[in-house]
């Protein structure tokens, strides 16, 4: 519910930005007294703040117009944006805390629950964006190709992205992934873990967990960037572990 209340302030905040910036140009066009686009690119506001929050064309009716629809749309976008920042995010687990439990189906279609598996094994659950784009490959690889060093470190390698099942399946086949691919279609467990995107959470984020025998996130690593070092990371941990 916290995500799709976020995503309609967003979705305002967007559309209401739209007649904002519409008439943020007019009225820098006429301050600034210039036809140029460049204009709101341009990194000046002594005079834009003057000509809004002052008087430097009395008597200019189409002065008085703009500035007077570019202060109302300022403000309220201001405000949108105020409580936009507010609204709370899905709790994230950290680090000392126990392992939200779940359940999901995996590339195979078998269910997949959480709960089997603690107690027996270290996990290492990596969140991804997509299944098949670039990063995500070159993450995904990595863990494949440090597969033997994972189960000698008795650890269990999950994959978790919003992908159907097919999807997941197809990504693993070309790629000869040899670990758990599971399908989080509505993103449940991404948010029961908080594992947030970025970019107000249009791209989903690409977040490692390392949790014990016990059941606790000994460790966790967030980069959207550094896809191999989400493997480094891991293994660097569970060595700790030992």
């Amino acid at each position: 519910m916290e995500n799709i209340t976020r995503n309609i302030w967003l979705l305002l905040f967007i559309v209401w930005g739209l007649p904002l910036g519409y008439y943020r140009s007019k009225f820098r066009k006429m301050v600034y007294q210039t036809d140029s686009w460049t204009i709101n690119v341009k990194p000046v506001f002594r005079t834009e703040l003057k000509g809004l929050f002052g008087n430097l064309f009395p008597g200019n009716k189409q002065y008085i117009k703009f500035r007077n629809f570019y202060l109302f749309y300022l403000i309220i976008y201001a405000i949108l944006f105020v409580v936009y920042l507010n609204i709370d995010n899905p709790k994230e687990v950290r680090v000392g805390d126990s392992i939200p439990s779940f359940e999901l189906p995996d590339q195979h279609g078998n269910r997949f629950d959480l709960d089997s598996i603690i107690g027996e094994k270290n996990l290492v659950i990596f969140f991804y964006p997509k299944d098949d784009s670039p990063g995500c490959t070159k993450e995904a690889c990595t863990f494949r190709d440090r597969y033997d060093v994972f189960r000698d470190a008795d650890a269990m390698i999950i994959g978790i992205s919003a992908q159907s099942v097919s999807s997941h399946l197809s990504f693993a086949e070309k790629h000869m992934l040899n670990y758990t691919l599971l399908s989080d279609a509505d993103n449940r467990v991404r948010n029961a873990f908080g594992a947030h995107g970025i970019l107000c959470g249009l791209i989903p984020g690409r977040i490692t967990y390392v949790v014990n025998k016990n059941g606790k996130i000994v460790y966790r690593f967030n980069s959207q960037l550094q896809v191999v070092k989400h493997v480094d990371e891991a293994l660097r941990i569970l060595n700790q572990l030992k």
